[in-house]
């Protein structure tokens, strides 16, 4: 099957999805798929990509072309808006219509995130054009990208009780802001917690922590995608600092994005933005408002919840019930957790299960199972949560496209019931598959092809494959090193990777697939003596039907050698 690996996009979370489209294109199964990355621009425009380009560090570097940027900024495509009907170099790709879609790929891995990514938009494109794709439908994705409705839905279903209050922008006037203050104060209590109500991976999301009326106009602003500036702090301004102010604001992980609205103009580049506030202040004005061409209409605003942070994935068995995967507890260790802490190494850890008891893991699962099939949601999901003190359990923010990097919660939670990542990369495309059946669009064409790829999928897991062995030290280093020749060669296909620890102890071990899904070689040791968690143990039980059928005989045994060639 022809796959192809849809990323980018016009939303926040574009290099995120790079991420999880680089993913899918390194350890999709070479023996099932043939990857197609698929490009989408800021100007939703679809570009089949040089394959090359995929193994660049960020978008900017290969969109918009090199030698486009200018006055030293470094910006996304929509800063040049007269390159919405250029041509594509052809260094970069090829252009492609919905309507050609047949003719380059037979299947849409969306590695997307955010608004038109993640909320039907571009779900109901590919309806249209008959392309199956990865990942809910239409109401689950709809759903799954509000996190307004997302609450009084998850309230419907187990009953749970969070105090939360939504904020319209037409209330948000600055001379009652320390009138609102009081009363969010007085009903939600402090901390806040303040939400961008279309936003994932941390972007709009704000914590006031402190009896601060400026600190929590900052935040609100922050989450409505907008900046008030006042002629005193600009002034104050050098010109290098003015620079890295407008490098700021085009930054998608700390400003809120180009195009800006201010003074009544859409403004696209920072260059121009700049001169437009000399101008402004000069001519006596002492107050600025600048605001996303994408700003949100309305924000979240919730109690801040004290307890046990945890995420967990849902999957499904092949006639849609549901599978509560391992829930994973985050640890963080950092005060704010915002976009750049989520994903800079070393900001919180991760264990898998939950710390408490057999009992309240299995609570979450259930729980978790239960909203999935409640709000309409297929094929995979990750919904985040809190255990209280009291032991009560809240939910909050179902994320339809979890994030896809390697070590992603849903990628560690699938390892624990015998899946690497190529195997659950191809769970997800074949479940999908089958959600799309169920639509009743298509109906005899997507069996055939789900048909023709279960033929595969059994001669693959059947064939006999010799085993190479992946010898490591008990450094970090050579961790991650053995982590990523263990996925490419789960990806290609040819021999069975053995994975083999040379433990501080002097001893080797040879190491189970959840093993080599952990954040630190500590942590693998730590796990070498142990019996395994009994929650981890019931769920892999659970999972067996999914497990023999994408991975054939799997062990969770850790296996010590007597020496290297044993």
């Amino acid at each position: 099957m022809r796959i192809g690996i849809f990323f980018g996009g016009p939303s926040r979370e574009r290099e995120i999805s790079f991420a999880g489209g680089k993913t899918a294109f390194e350890y999709l199964d070479k023996s099932l798929f043939e990857p197609v990355p698929v490009f989408v621009d800021s100007f939703g425009r679809f570009i089949l990509l040089q394959n090359e380009l995929m193994y660049l560090s960020e978008i900017r570097e290969f969109y918009p072309a090199p030698g486009i940027q200018k006055d030293s900024f470094i910006t996304y495509i929509e800063s040049f808006p007269e390159l919405s009907v250029a041509d594509i170099p052809v260094e970069t790709g090829k252009l492609i219509s919905p309507a050609e879609f047949k003719n380059h790929f037979d299947f849409a891995f969306l590695a997307m995130h955010g608004p038109d990514c993640e909320d039907g938009a571009i779900q109901g494109l590919l309806e249209w054009y008959k392309i199956p794709y990865s990942g809910p439908g239409l109401m689950g994705s709809a759903v799954g990208i509000d996190k307004i409705l997302q609450n009084e839905m998850i309230a419907l279903v187990n009953g749970q009780e969070k105090k939360s209050w939504t904020l319209k922008y037409s209330q948000w006037v600055p001379n009652e802001y320390p009138l609102l203050f009081q009363v969010l104060k007085k009903h939600l209590g402090l901390p806040l917690v303040i939400k961008a109500p279309h936003q994932g991976s941390s972007i709009g999301v704000a914590i006031v922590k402190e009896d601060s009326l400026e600190e929590f106009v900052s935040a609100v602003n922050q989450c409505f995608f907008q900046i008030e500036l006042n002629a005193d702090t600009w002034k104050e301004l050098d010109e290098a600092e003015k620079l890295a102010w407008g490098q700021k604001i085009a930054n998608l992980d700390e400003g809120i994005g180009f195009p800006v609205v201010f003074n009544g103009k859409t403004i696209y580049h920072p260059t121009t933005l700049i001169s437009e506030l000399e101008i402004y202040f000069s001519d006596g004005n002492d107050h600025a408002l600048l605001s996303s061409s994408n700003a949100e209409d309305q924000v979240l605003i919730e109690e801040f919840i004290n307890g046990q942070e945890f995420s967990c994935g849902c999957i499904q068995f092949d006639n849609g019930s549901p599978l509560a995967l391992p829930p994973s507890e985050v640890i963080k260790m950092v005060k704010v957790f915002d976009f750049n802490a989520k994903y800079k190494p070393g900001a919180s850890r991760k264990r898998i299960p939950v710390d408490t008891t057999l009992e309240k893991n299995q609570e979450i699962q259930q729980m978790i199972a239960a909203v999935f099939q409640q709000l309409g949601i297929n094929a995979c999901v990750r919904i985040d949560g809190f255990l209280t003190e009291n032991g009560t359990i809240l939910l909050h923010d179902p994320n339809t496209i979890p994030g896809m990097s390697p070590t992603s919660f849903i990628f560690k939670q699938m390892a624990e019931i015998g899946l690497n990542v190529t195997q659950a990369l191809t769970y997800l495309i074949r479940q999908s598959l089958r959600e799309r059946v169920r639509t009743g669009k298509q109906t005899w064409e997507l069996r055939a092809l789900l048909e023709k790829l279960d033929v595969r999928i059994a001669a693959n897991v059947a064939m006999e494959k010799s085993a190479e062995h992946i010898f490591f030290d008990a450094t970090d280093e050579a961790y991650i090193e053995a982590r990523r020749r263990y996925g490419l060669l789960n990806a290609e296909g040819k021999v069975t990777p053995v994975p083999v620890l040379k433990a501080a102890d002097g001893q080797f071990y040879k190491l189970p697939n959840p093993l080599m899904f952990k954040e630190y070689v500590s942590d693998v040791e730590a796990l070498l003596h142990e019996e395994r968690h009994p929650l981890l143990t019931e769920t892999s039980q659970k999972a067996a039907a999914i497990t023999a059928f994408f991975a054939g005989d799997v062990s969770y045994e850790i296996t010590r050698m007597d020496s290297p060639t044993s």
